[in-house]
């Protein structure tokens, strides 16, 4: 589906050990979101593989990341006073483009300092079981920075943490010896806009999919082998209402992919801070046994 590779659910039947199985979208819980359903041993005629296809061909964002980059470099040079974002597109604008916008809401004069944070430009997508992006205040964002920096990390793989990445960009970009490096795992493409190829991957962390494909997934694999030994942490904030199973699934492939860059350092388990609700903590050691929950409340 337009989120990449579905998953396997199952339908239970009360009173009935095992259901009837299905591929459902790994990202959307809520059909009205993505209606993609198909039984397990469901035949599926060429026609409607076809008319799959072109769906998910129409679904997809209308410019590559590339070419997001080229017109965020276009955007930049331009006078402050041409400087538009389309609220209802969630789009920079080029004047070109501003006639086929005319009747939108927009925002005038946007300053390098808004380019920066594009997490406070940008509306939230707050469906809970697919992006609820209750974005981090700014004091969980520098408590975790802080922990991260004492604690002798210097890159940070932000699975799901705008805000943190953000945080974590801006510094580098200004103070000279901040050494901390982030790359940005997220589902939201739109953050696409406002980051290079290097610092962003459009990545759905319930089914480990790289949109990109494997030049972002080489991109992922360089930056956890960079940096002569330098420590690396993940940080992951996944939506409330996320299925622990399927994260866990791609955490660890992610941890898979880190682990083949440590050399002779195979036993150990990558550093990583799961932000997630408390009562799920039986779940995530099932997965996890070697994790603790933290008193930190975000």
């Amino acid at each position: 589906c337009p989120s990449g590779p579905a998953l396997l659910f199952v339908k239970t039947n009360q009173g009935k050990e095992e259901g009837r199985r299905f591929y459902a979208c790994s990202a959307c819980r809520d059909r009205r979101d993505c209606n993609f359903f198909q039984w397990e041993d469901e035949k599926v005629s060429e026609t409607r593989l076809a008319a799959r296809e072109e769906y998910n061909r129409n679904h997809q964002p209308s410019f590559t990341h590339r070419q997001n980059v080229e017109r965020y470099n276009n955007f930049i040079l331009l006078p402050l006073s041409k400087r538009r974002f389309c609220q209802e597109c969630q789009q920079l604008l080029l004047p070109a483009e501003w006639e086929n916008h005319s009747d939108h809401q927009f925002l005038c004069d946007v300053s390098t300092a808004q380019l920066k944070t594009p997490s406070q430009l940008l509306y939230p997508l707050e469906n809970k079981k697919t992006n609820a992006q209750y974005l981090f205040a700014d004091r969980s964002c520098q408590f975790l920075l802080n922990l991260i920096i004492d604690l002798g990390f210097r890159r940070v793989l932000s699975v799901g943490t705008p805000r943190l990445h953000e945080m974590i960009q801006s510094k580098a970009s200004q103070q000279e010896d901040f050494t901390v490096r982030s790359l940005l795992l997220d589902i939201d493409f739109r953050y696409s806009q406002f980051y290079t190829e290097d610092e962003f991957c459009h990545y759905n962390m319930f089914n480990h999919y790289f949109f990109g494909g494997e030049a972002a997934h080489e991109t992922c694999r360089k930056f956890l082998h960079q940096g002569n030994g330098e420590r690396v942490i993940m940080v992951t904030d996944p939506p409330f209402g996320g299925l622990v199973g399927a994260l866990a699934s791609s955490f660890k492939k992610l941890m898979a992919m880190w682990k083949k860059t440590e050399k002779g350092n195979n036993s150990q388990e990558m550093p990583t801070f799961w932000i997630f609700p408390y009562f799920f903590e039986s779940r995530i050691l099932e997965f996890f046994p070697s994790f603790s929950m933290m008193d930190y409340q975000v």
